[in-house]
């Protein structure tokens, strides 16, 4: 910006007191001042709307930085991902028939009794007078039960005595 001193703001405001009048000059340093801060709004709604065109296209070159990185990303692991399924089956197909498992009917069936049978030991209930001998719980009790059993009884049924 200019550098304008005391002084020079002291010559210009004397200058303009002699060519425009002690009368007028209220009124053109009002006008003088409102034509002022228009050109700071504008100046700055410029500069505001510069930034932003700025970032707008920083932005979209992001978008496309990153629409290509994910375009070859993807391409890469379906290649990836083709490979070892083209590996898996290759590998598959060249297993001999005698090494398939030998599993039989029997096995399978011996082995889900066991584990129903050791299911039902660890998920059996609790006998009820080891509960009651050891404070367990008998049964469930919903939260309006609960509150019901340990309300304090109050010995009036009527509020007002």
């Amino acid at each position: 910006m200019i550098d304008l001193g005391l002084s020079k703001l002291a010559i210009i405001g004397v200058v303009a007191l002699i060519v425009i009048g002690p009368e007028k000059l209220p009124k053109v340093a009002r006008m003088a001042g409102t034509l002022y801060g228009r050109a700071q709004r504008y100046l700055h709604d410029v500069k505001s709307e510069v930034s932003r065109e700025i970032e707008l296209d920083e932005l979209r070159n992001l978008q496309k930085e990153v629409q290509e990185t994910a375009q070859s990303f993807k391409e890469s692991v379906e290649n990836t991902i083709a490979q070892n399924i083209d590996d898996v089956d290759a590998a598959w197909r060249d297993l001999p028939s005698s090494n398939a498992p030998s599993a039989t009917v029997s096995d399978l069936e011996r082995k889900a009794r066991d584990f129903r049978r050791k299911k039902l030991v660890r998920n059996s209930a609790v006998p009820g007078w080891y509960k009651q001998r050891h404070g367990g719980k008998a049964h469930i009790m919903s939260g309006a039960a609960r509150v019901k059993k340990f309300r304090p009884r109050s010995s009036s049924t009527s509020s007002f005595f």
